[in-house]
């Protein structure tokens, strides 16, 4: 059987079409690369007309130079405190046998609070009362015998007085003894008594300091024992307790705020204010400045102020955070005298200190107007419960960036997104 023969002309290669397949290679490279560089001209241009969104404020007056009364003047964090607080703990150490209370209970002073076991203490009671009762019964005989002996001497010495002859001067003298020793006896018994008395009350007083009475009247903030647990007048490591419960009454609750030394000057007693908690902020209340603390804190430069809440409500709780608005006092004509008498102080502005910045040495705020950024030199405090005073350079009520760009530029198109 013959094999047929194989057919090599289909591994020829055509040398003719070869220009073909790179001319066709050439033309889409150069399609490639046009779309490239259209498709970047185009992200470009997008980039440059594109406004970026942005956060920004109003600026506002704080009336330092002379405003209405009522605006805010400086601002300062805090925390509310109560005057009135306590860590109550027991006056001996014991195991803790009853809690009647809990987190939120209201109670009375003097009220039953809490309790420990106390046989020993009730047993140490009912020993100290049977000596007593002993006590006083040595002291009825004791004083009894005095009397008798008292008597004794009188009709000795009624006798001698009558007829000396019936009576030596001997048995005068030993009936006196006798009446001496036994007025001894009846006031040492009496001391004995006053003795058992006073360690009786020492034995009702350990046995009432095993009862915990609340020290005020107001309200448990929590628990720090449970039943079982060992308490003790101070912590002594391991299982032992000191706190039995943390109350405060919160009808002394106040703000304590950490006002930067550079604006005390404009806090003083008494002055109005507003006070706005962390957890309700759209909800302000009316406070007062009740005490600004004579002295200041050296390593954060503030000055602790005190302002009581004039507004009670049952949703302020301690350890709140809160920021206090200080508002500016009414003016007083009278002290500013006649027209021209004092040239007024500037005006100055507060904006949150994100507004202002550093460009090239200079403290900047970046103005918005027309949809761009322009850039305004200004005098500006210290920080300030996150603002920052502006002495010069605003006039009030432009428009200032405080977000969205980390590197502003002038002329940078923006959207205001939060105003």
């Amino acid at each position: 059987m013959s094999t047929p023969p194989h057919d090599l002309s289909k591994l020829r290669i055509d040398r003719d079409a070869a220009p073909e397949v790179r001319s066709a290679f050439a033309r889409n490279l150069i399609l490639a690369g046009v779309a490239v560089v259209v498709v970047g001209g185009a992200i470009v241009l997008v980039r440059r007309g594109a406004a970026v969104p942005v956060e920004a404020v109003v600026v506002q007056s704080t009336s330092a130079g002379g405003g209405a009364a009522g605006a805010t003047v400086v601002t300062a964090n805090g925390y509310v405190v109560a005057r009135t607080r306590a860590a109550v703990s027991a006056k001996v150490a014991g195991r803790l046998a009853s809690l009647t209370v809990d987190g939120g209970t209201d109670v009375a002073r003097g009220e039953v609070i809490a309790q420990l076991e106390n046989a020993e203490y009730a047993a140490a009671v009912s020993e100290q009362e049977a000596r007593l009762a002993v006590s006083q019964a040595d002291l009825i005989e004791a004083e009894s015998e005095r009397d008798q002996a008292r008597r004794d001497y009188n009709r000795v010495k009624d006798i001698r007085v009558s007829n000396p002859n019936l009576v030596s001067a001997q048995d005068e003298e030993t009936a006196q003894s006798r009446m001496a020793q036994a007025d001894a006896r009846a006031n040492a018994a009496r001391a004995r008594v006053e003795a058992a008395r006073a360690s009786l009350r020492f034995a009702e007083v350990n046995l009432e300091n095993t009862y915990i009475r609340a020290p005020f009247t107001g309200t448990v903030l929590r628990k720090e024992a449970e039943v079982g647990e060992v308490v003790a007048p101070s912590v002594g490591g391991g299982l032992t307790r000191g706190a039995v419960v943390t109350m405060a009454d919160l009808r002394t609750l106040e703000v304590e705020v950490d006002v930067n030394e550079a604006y005390i000057g404009r806090v003083e007693r008494d002055q109005a204010a507003r006070i706005t908690l962390d957890a309700y902020p759209d909800t302000s209340f009316r406070g007062r400045v009740r005490q600004v603390v004579p002295t200041a804190d050296r390593q954060r430069a503030t000055v602790q102020v005190k302002v009581s809440i004039l507004d009670r409500d049952r949703r302020i709780l301690p350890e709140m955070g809160a920021r206090v608005d200080f508002a500016a006092p009414a003016p007083d004509t009278a002290a500013s005298g006649p027209a021209g008498a004092g040239a007024p102080a500037p005006a100055s502005f507060r904006v949150p200190a994100s507004a202002v910045r550093d460009d090239g040495g200079a403290t900047v705020v970046w103005l918005i107007r027309g949809g761009r950024l322009e850039a305004r030199p200004v005098d500006a405090g210290p920080v300030s419960a996150g603002y920052r005073e502006i002495r010069r350079g605003l006039t009030g009520g432009e428009l200032v960036l405080t977000g969205g760009v980390e590197s502003p530029k002038a002329g940078m198109r923006v959207d205001v997104r939060t105003p």
